[in-house]
């Protein structure tokens, strides 16, 4: 909407906004940060930042000149540091304008990869606990500049007001806040100690905690060290044994598990450095765990899933970079090219892990293979090389049991490969009794994995299982046989139309299975498709799918007359009993191919298992 020019409202007049700052608290708590606990640590942010600035202006300082040293005794919470300070111009500024930050001053932009924070609205995340931001600051840009009081308060006002050099002898920076009643889940000192641990155990600068209690002194200042030792894989140690058990313990205090394996990282170009976790345990396909980044030593987020591919489920990883980009809230990474390219050297990294333990480590690739072969059938998928390498050893469920496709493809020369599970199921005991090689392709992967044996063992043949060749490897029966068996077939495949299902008479092992139903996915599909025609016929629906209509394959019970059982049925003579005894043929074969039984299936199994109860007990009496 515009306003219409009045004399109060003169052409070309530059307004400003009224910024409710209460909304914009609650804005803050509710969409952008995911807990009250942040305020912490955008005031450690801002205390690190200082002291980098000041680092800049005396780059000869020790880099433990200069400290944060945090206060907490239930009444108040303080965070000091002896950073650059501000001016009483700087806090005008900075500190009284929505959005600004003293980090996007023009005598520091330039610098501005040396600091965490790259938004002007951590300070307010202190009004989350407080109703009032109490600062004093003293600036080291100039020797004898007065110390700065400002006071922001809730309801958007502020005070400024200039005080003696003596009111903060040393430039810095201090900010006490006197929590809420509301806050004190937050405030409370064992609360704070903790937070300040968790959020700044890797930072650079010496951070000490002090509850009021008369803690021991550190570096810094009186209190205890929040940071006493720098990142695990930035110290020395002894021998490479040393640094690896080192390194294993710090993932298992972090993460709470004992780490298969841990895989450094370093990526100078961004500067990052950590360790990948290898989980000593499956987790379910897809599950994306979360990863602890620091940026500059800061903790970021506990949960940045993309930091790493999709298919590197199987880390948890713990690293500190220097050149990735945090969101508004600092609670996640911003998704650019840099972070693009991170995640592609971290993952040539694992696949470089992958490789060396294939080289020089089969014990420990075994044990990593039991727990994660979906992962690395995930990579091995787009990876050639990967694919190269361990294709030959990743298990599969196979008709000699789960082994390897390089152990299985020295067994058999022609390895088949189903499309299904239930597929499998159905001919796993026949298929290996005939002899037949005969791979589970219907897990995730498997198939497209097989299909690619050729590739790595090039004698090796495959080819997808079709019913005709199982069929193929069953022995016919005499014609004797076959002819005395032909009323009882006859019977069957009239009881058995219903399901589009033809019989046949057939020897085959193990003689302990008396039928065999072939049936595809495909098939059933198709003749549910000819069923819905048929009751449709006559309507458009129904031309529609006639039209579709192709000849429906159908599915085959093939009787083994080597069972006992079969060879007294086929000799039935009564017709009620002989087409009772198929049906519960068929629906025991069903049942054995442990496919989702259609509602007519399960009728027809409970009705015959019932038919032939009672023509027992009328036998009997």
């Amino acid at each position: 909407m515009t306003l219409p020019h009045t004399a109060a409202n003169p052409p070309g007049t530059d307004r400003t906004f009224q910024v409710d700052l209460r909304g914009l608290v609650d804005l803050l708590s509710h969409h952008l940060y995911s807990s009250p606990r942040v305020y912490l640590r955008e005031l450690m942010q801002n205390a690190v930042d200082a002291l980098t600035a000041r680092h800049g202006l005396e780059p000869s300082a020790p880099a433990d000149a200069f400290g944060v040293r945090l206060y907490a005794d239930g009444s108040v919470v303080r965070v000091e540091d002896d950073g650059v300070g501000l001016t009483e111009a700087d806090v005008h500024t900075f500190l009284a304008t929505i959005g600004r930050s003293s980090k996007r001053a023009d005598r520091i932009a330039e610098q501005r990869a040396d600091f965490i924070g790259q938004f002007g609205i951590g300070l307010l995340s202190c009004f989350l606990v407080a109703d009032e931001i109490h600062v004093v600051s003293r600036s080291a840009r100039t020797p004898d500049a007065p110390a700065v009081e400002w006071r922001g308060r809730g309801d958007g006002s502020y005070t400024v007001r200039t005080l003696h050099a003596s009111a903060r002898p040393r430039p810095g920076t201090t900010v006490t806040l006197t929590p809420r009643a509301d806050a004190g889940e937050w405030t409370r000192p064992a609360q704070v100690h903790a937070l300040s641990r968790h959020f700044g155990s890797l930072l650079r600068h010496p951070v000490t905690f002090d509850d009021g209690t008369g803690g021991k002194d550190g570096p810094g200042g009186p209190g205890v060290r929040v940071n006493p030792e720098p990142a695990p894989w930035e110290r020395t140690y002894p021998t490479p044994g040393a640094r690896s058990r080192a390194l294993a313990a710090y993932g298992e205090e972090v993460f709470g598990f004992t780490p298969l394996d841990t895989i450094e990282l370093d990526l100078p170009a961004v500067g990052l450095k950590g360790i990948a976790c290898v989980l000593p345990e499956a987790v379910p396909a897809g599950r994306r765990h979360g990863h602890r980044v620091h940026v500059k030593g800061m903790l970021l987020s506990e949960q940045a899933e993309e930091i790493l591919p999709d298919w590197a489920f199987f880390v948890r990883c713990v690293v500190d970079a220097e050149s990735l980009r945090p969101t508004a809230s600092r609670e996640s990474l911003y998704e650019d090219d840099t972070l693009a390219a991170v995640r592609e050297a971290l993952a040539e990294r694992l696949r470089a892990w992958i490789a060396r333990a294939a080289a020089s480590d089969p014990d420990l690739l075994h044990r990593f293979l039991q727990a994660h072969h979906l992962a690395v059938k995930s990579l091995a998928v787009h990876d050639d090389e990967i694919l190269r390498m361990l294709l030959p050893w990743l298990p599969f469920e196979t008709t000699d049991g789960h082994t390897t496709l390089d152990e299985f493809s020295r067994t058999h020369r022609t390895v088949l490969v189903t499309s299904s599970v239930e597929e499998f199921r159905q001919v796993a005991a026949i298929a290996s009794a005939a002899g037949l090689g005969v791979v589970n392709g219907g897990y995730t992967y498997d198939r497209e994995l097989v299909h690619r044996l050729p590739e790595i063992r090039p004698e090796a043949t495959v080819a997808d299982l079709d019913p005709a060749t199982l069929t193929a490897h069953l022995d016919p029966v005499d014609r004797e046989t076959e002819l005395a068996a032909a009323a009882y077939l006859a019977q069957a495949r009239d009881a058995l139309a219903v399901f589009d299902c033809d019989v046949a008479l057939r020897t085959f092992h193990p003689a302990s299975a008396p039928a065999l139903l072939v049936d595809s996915r495909e098939a059933r599909h198709e003749r549910t498709r000819s069923q819905l025609a048929r009751e449709q016929e006559g309507g458009l629906w129904g031309d529609i799918l006639g039209a579709l209509r192709q000849e429906a394959p159908r599915a085959q019970l093939i009787l083994n007359q080597l069972n006992p059982l079969v060879r007294t049925a086929v000799t039935i003579d009564e017709p009620e009993l002989a087409r009772t005894s198929a049906e519960a043929l068929y629906g025991q074969a069903a049942m054995l191919s442990r496919r989702p039984l259609r509602p007519a299936e399960s009728s027809l199994i409970n009705r015959s298992f019932l038919d032939l109860l009672a023509h027992a007990l009328r036998k009997d009496s």
